[in-house]
């Protein structure tokens, strides 16, 4: 879920296989200068090991290292890759009243979250568009632990706060603490689990992908999720910022070079992938979680009380279904891009790609848009529009490679 790429997606994608420097310099345009960029814990770290760094949601992030896009893509597929998200938010809200106040603001089914679990969910606006998504747990009946993406921080935390105030205003208990102090890292791909273990007294291999623990992991203690932004088995570690550079190297050790540091760009390919929306592409604030395919985020409880922000929209959209859908295609011709025109057999405009690419591993271009009701079952056929020209697309079925996630036998 997760870690909005949007801002570099499009151009390293339709970019995989060309010179390493060409997403530096069209990322570079978009942002900040690097006097002015935030630095994560292990920027130092991923300068020493070759990480070429880019400016992304206001922070110096890499954006591969000396491998390739596509070898680091396969990398994680076939071992494992080592994210610092660190850019990415953490925060908890506590109280007797947190999870009925949560509730007003996304779509999950908090309250029937067993403590320790958690989902995806989205916040929504009062016209049912998506503001961010994010993963939360319930930690605990008065304790909510969650993750909102790096370019959505600013209006995240405003929107939450705002509403924080009024509820607050009315008796409500809720309270926050914004996790500045941790950092966030992402250990993806098969090895992820064998690797970690070394790392932790605890029982891994009883934590399925969904679950939160506190934890010591590496001597420190740690919040471990099991979840991921890849498609893959793995975990996102929420550790103090003065502790995260010596995990980082012991992971790295403990996978005897197997598990390798990896970038945004292949983030994004992995993403794209496994068919996870990316915020600023596939959702923004006029697209609801229905017409994103996330219906299944909202729960059954909420589908018939409603209660949260756009509820009377979404709540409609599920009874006589959306007007457009997020559906995914394989192409010919050059990997689509991001709002590359959709057309049908008669030349109609009837969608756009909102994320596109060459895919690592399936060796085709894959893509994701949306198009009009009607024209989104798999098997349908429709042209793309790249630089003018028309080339053969087809709806296919999500997610393109199959997902990974872990659940005990």
């Amino acid at each position: 879920m997760r870690g909005s790429l949007w801002q570099l997606g499009q151009s390293i994608t339709r970019r995989i296989s060309q010179s390493d420097k060409k997403p530096a310099k069209i990322a570079r345009r978009c942002f900040a200068t690097d006097a002015q960029l935030k630095k994560t814990a292990l920027y130092d770290f991923h300068v020493a090991n070759g990480g070429k760094m880019v400016p992304f949601a206001g922070w110096s992030m890499p954006i591969q290292y000396k491998d390739s896009i596509m070898d680091s893509t396969l990398n994680c597929r076939e071992n494992g890759s080592l994210f610092d998200v660190s850019h990415m938010c953490g925060l908890s809200l506590k109280g007797k009243d947190c999870v009925s106040f949560l509730e007003k603001l996304v779509i999950a089914d908090v309250a029937g979250l067993k403590p320790g679990t958690g989902t995806l969910t989205v916040f929504t606006n009062e016209k049912g568009g998506a503001i961010d998504d994010s993963v939360i747990t319930k930690v605990k009946d008065d304790h909510i632990y969650l993750v909102v993406n790096a370019g959505c921080r600013d209006k995240d935390l405003d929107h939450i706060e705002t509403h924080m105030k009024a509820f607050k205003s009315k008796g409500g208990d809720v309270g926050w603490h914004i996790y500045d102090e941790r950092s966030l890292l992402a250990l993806q791909g098969p090895l992820s689990a064998p690797v970690l273990q070394l790392l932790t007294k605890d029982d891994l291999s009883k934590m399925y992908f969904g679950e939160f623990r506190m934890l010591d992991i590496n001597g420190v203690h740690c919040f471990l999720t099991r979840t991921g932004y890849t498609g893959e088995d793995g975990f996102e570690i929420s550790v103090p910022s003065e502790n995260t550079l010596d995990l980082a190297k012991a992971i790295l050790e403990k996978s005897e070079g197997k598990v390798r540091l990896t970038g945004l760009g292949a983030r994004d390919s992995l993403r794209l992938e496994a068919s996870l929306c990316l915020y600023g592409n596939d959702m923004e604030q006029h697209v609801t979680p229905v017409e994103a395919g996330l219906t299944w985020a909202i729960g059954k409880r909420r589908r018939a009380e409603g209660g949260f922000l756009g509820a009377d929209v979404i709540l409609k959209q599920l009874e006589v279904g959306p007007s457009v859908r997020r559906v995914g295609f394989f192409s010919s011709g050059p990997p689509p891009r991001s709002h590359s025109e959709i057309i049908d057999g008669t030349g109609k405009g009837i969608g756009e790609v909102t994320s596109g690419g060459f895919s690592p591993c399936l060796k085709k271009n894959i893509a994701m848009g949306y198009v009009k009701a009607g024209s989104h079952k798999p098997g349908t056929e429709v042209k793309i529009v790249i630089r003018g020209k028309s080339y053969d697309g087809v709806v296919t079925k999500m997610p393109f490679v199959p997902t990974k996630y872990y659940k005990p036998t």
